[in-house]
């Protein structure tokens, strides 16, 4: 019994203290942020945020914990699902805490890095700082950033990962907010069909459809949808009839000029197959009907972006069968790796 006793008191020491060294030696892996071929530089600053494998699995748990809302429940990924590039699926608009309603539908999340501005107004420029709108706003997560803090303060896996993450080891808002950049940094869309055609890769040879849609983009689309990023970042008015109930005068909102009135950030068209509904209020189902509303729906207005009003007529004019070749061309955008990559799922 003496031997057990002397045994269980040296080793026992011995393993806290070598569980507590390997939390002290633990050495942050850097990941490995690469550009694809066919993207254009990165926007955001890699070097002043560099994605580390305990930086993103930090944000990643972050992304999907619904402890971040009032209600414990609605977390980012509640109103993101990677199965449709991390949008709101099915929804016209997103719900929040205890159902509330919004106005507009959630956009995907993808190429985060590469974007210049978020939301569908441009509210936000820098990735590190958007979160804090969907975590603040009473109709999304209507959480409280002090009672988000003293939850992670308590929570024993958090301490690690925070102490894991970053230098400083510190629990605060703004290593939340970075180590959610760092998750979002990392999930790049860049392997549809469309990347290998571009990159000459196997598999990217297109059908005749889908190069006849190709060519019709590129005379139709591509002043907007841009670069193989499939969009300009800017703010345009595509002629929506507006909704009186709402009367969203998108990025006026956020700038007061007359001259922004009812204009929304051009989204990517990426993975555009798996994101219905459309429109930053999703009154399309169906990409038919968005290549309808530009073929013979565009409303005129001040505002209106000059490309759709040319030649004396609104909009765009497409056949039957253009449109048909231009769908089966938005179809090579589907990029089913990033749709299915386990580092971003919640399981």
């Amino acid at each position: 019994m003496l031997k057990l006793r002397y045994f269980i008191c040296l080793v026992v020491p011995l393993l806290i203290s070598c569980s507590d060294n390997e939390e002290e030696q633990y050495v942050n892996v850097p990941l490995d942020f690469a550009i694809p071929s066919n993207f254009p530089s990165a926007a955001y600053n890699i070097e002043g945020n560099k994605p580390t494998e305990k930086g993103f699995e930090l944000g990643k748990k972050l992304f999907y914990d619904g402890r971040l809302a009032s209600d414990g429940l609605v977390s980012c990924g509640f109103c993101h699902l990677q199965a449709n590039a991390f949008t709101h699926h099915g929804h016209t608009v997103s719900h929040g805490v205890d159902n509330a309603v919004g106005t507009r539908n959630a956009p995907p999340i993808q190429n985060m890095a590469f974007q210049t501005s978020y939301m569908y107004d441009g509210a936000a420029e820098n990735l590190d700082l958007q979160p804090v709108i969907p975590l603040t706003s009473v109709i999304e997560m209507n959480g409280n950033l002090n009672s988000i803090l003293a939850m992670m303060k308590g929570d024993k896996e958090y301490q690690k990962l925070f102490g894991q993450a970053f230098e400083d080891k510190a629990i605060t808002t703004e290593n939340m907010l970075k180590a959610l950049s760092q998750f979002m940094v990392m999930m790049v869309s860049s392997n549809s069909k469309f990347d290998k055609f571009r990159r000459s890769e196997p598999g990217g040879n297109f059908s005749a459809d889908e190069t006849a849609g190709y060519n019709l983009f590129k005379t139709n689309c591509a002043s907007c949808h841009a670069t193989d990023l499939m969009t300009d970042n800017s703010f345009r008015n595509n002629g929506l009839a507006v909704n009186p109930k709402v009367n969203d005068v998108g990025r006026y909102k956020v700038t007061e000029k007359a001259s922004d009135y009812y204009k929304f950030k051009v989204q990517s068209l990426r993975n555009i197959e798996v994101t219905a509904p459309y429109m930053h209020d999703g009154r399309f189902g169906t990409l038919e009907a968005v290549l309808n509303h530009y073929e013979s729906g565009v409303e005129d207005s001040p505002t209106l972006d000059p490309l759709l009003k040319k030649n004396g007529r609104l909009g765009i004019a497409l056949s039957p069968t253009e449109k048909k070749q231009i769908i089966a061309f938005l179809k090579t955008l589907t990029d089913t790796q990033y749709l299915t990559d386990k580092r971003f799922s919640e399981f």
